[in-house]
């Protein structure tokens, strides 16, 4: 069966996997796996930009976004006379003959991977370039990533980097076929100084915990005054700082709902 494995962290937003798609797709018939994809409004690979935290403490994510080809996809509803079916190969097709007029597909993805072709007045998706998978080829995002942050082939081929992904709403229990690794996570950071003398302070222990699970990190500040705590869940957290030289300072709780810069931080000096 063939997946794809999306490493997120090699992606440096070139958007060159979202171009090429619509290169792919766009005036090109593809029939009987997909007629053409229009010019505007469709993005059957899609990469969605995350922008993280605040000036200075700024970091921006990509991740690209295919249709999942989901094991136990929702676009598949009994009635629809094969409108949707899945491929021996694990790739999920919209039959662009079959499902003439029915629009309600396009709401039965919990993605958003389904469009709707005014013109043609079908439902259209990403394909995993079947037409290019039947000829021995890999799907034109993939051959075009200059990272190799996509990959495409049989999920044997990839198991060691599928030990360590994640699946994209896993709770839906729809078993998607393409795997994440290094999916964006929050951060919390920030930077300690001292006031009197205007500098900023290196060194200086840093604990995050979690309020719910107790569970705690440390770090120090670095040659900058600077702090970061990586790839956190959301939750509440208490946040202690302590300096030679200086009074511990704490922050009782912070509610982390997306990454968070908490600014600088002046501690007071010892008497």
């Amino acid at each position: 069966m063939k997946v794809f494995v999306i490493d997120v962290s090699r992606c440096n937003g070139c958007y060159g996997c979202q171009l090429v798609c619509k290169d792919e797709h766009v005036d090109n018939d593809w029939s009987p796996v997909a007629k053409p994809q229009p010019d505007m409004g469709q993005f059957w690979m899609k990469v969605k930009e995350t922008v993280h935290g605040s000036v200075p403490k700024v970091k921006v994510e990509y991740v690209a976004r295919p249709c999942m080809h989901c094991d136990h996809p929702a676009c598949i509803r009994p009635g629809d006379q094969g409108a949707v079916y899945k491929r021996t190969d694990g790739l999920v097709i919209i039959d662009p003959e079959k499902a003439q007029g029915k629009k309600e597909l396009v709401d039965t993805c919990p993605y958003g991977a389904i469009y709707w072709n005014e013109a043609l007045e079908i439902p259209q998706k990403c394909t995993g370039c079947a037409h290019l998978v039947d000829e021995g080829e890999v799907p034109r995002c993939v051959d075009a990533c200059a990272t190799e942050a996509l990959k495409f082939g049989e999920e044997e081929e990839f198991k060691d980097l599928i030990a360590q992904a994640e699946l994209m709403q896993p709770e839906l229990g729809l078993k998607p076929r393409v795997y994440y690794v290094n999916l964006p996570k929050l951060f919390l950071a920030g930077e300690v100084y001292d006031p009197r003398a205007n500098e900023i302070i290196e060194k200086a222990d840093i604990a995050l915990t979690d309020l719910a699970t107790r569970q705690s990190w440390t770090c120090q500040s670095d040659d900058f005054g600077d702090f970061w705590f990586k790839r956190i869940a959301a939750g509440k957290y208490a946040l202690r700082i302590k300096a030679q030289g200086f009074k511990p300072y704490e922050i009782a709780e912070l509610n982390v709902d997306k990454s968070l810069n908490v600014g600088p931080i002046a501690l007071e000096a010892l008497k």
